[in-house]
């Protein structure tokens, strides 16, 4: 995806605060080979976040979107003609270039939800987690609506610029701009770098 200018969404970027690294978690959102063609450009952007969240001793947490059967398209069956992720194929893997580690935990979903039916806000709730780090794809889908979902139950919501992606530059910046205006804080692979003091 071509580099989006920050002059698009500034406007909307009034409010500003740096992540608590011993109260924070990433998430990276839906890196998976299905989505690769979106993914692989902002593949430095989100391998550099996890590198630093990993020195800031921040817990990541990896969602996996998958269907196991037509009994779980739902809605979204219907709106992509079940042109859908399903479990078990190649297609719904973790991309490797993310190395993940064998601690790092991983959420299945399926929907555009990371939190709808997976245990998620237990679990964060479990760590001492108050803020999540939204990174991945797609921007206006699942990074969003994982976004909006996460400050709704009371998380404090940091959003990537960087490391997210989508299809199109125009749906890219709209969320950016919906973010920043009611839901999260703008944040991108430097500034967190900076905040963080690495």
């Amino acid at each position: 995806m071509a580099s989006i200018s920050s002059s698009s969404y500034k406007n909307y970027q009034i409010r500003n605060r740096n992540p608590n690294p011993k109260t924070s978690v990433l998430l990276v959102i839906d890196m998976q080979i299905y989505f690769s063609t979106i993914a692989k450009p902002i593949l430095p952007s989100i391998t550099s976040t996890i590198q630093t969240c990993r020195r800031a001793a921040i817990p990541i947490i990896f969602t996996r979107h998958c269907h196991k059967s037509p009994a779980d398209y739902a809605m979204l069956g219907e709106w992509w003609n079940n042109n859908l992720i399903i479990d078990g194929t190649t297609e719904s893997n973790l991309m490797p270039e993310l190395e993940r580690r064998e601690e790092e935990m991983v959420v299945e979903k399926n929907t555009y939800s990371g939190f709808r039916g997976t245990g998620l806000e237990e679990r964060l709730k479990e760590m001492g987690v108050e803020e999540v780090i939204v990174t991945g794809v797609m921007t206006n889908l699942c990074c969003e609506t994982t976004a909006r979902e996460a400050f709704v139950r009371g998380f404090r919501v940091f959003f990537s610029t960087d490391a997210t992606a989508t299809s199109s530059e125009d749906l890219h910046i709209a969320t950016l701009k919906n973010m920043a205006y009611g839901f999260a804080y703008l944040v991108d692979c430097k500034s967190l770098q900076d905040a963080l003091c690495l």
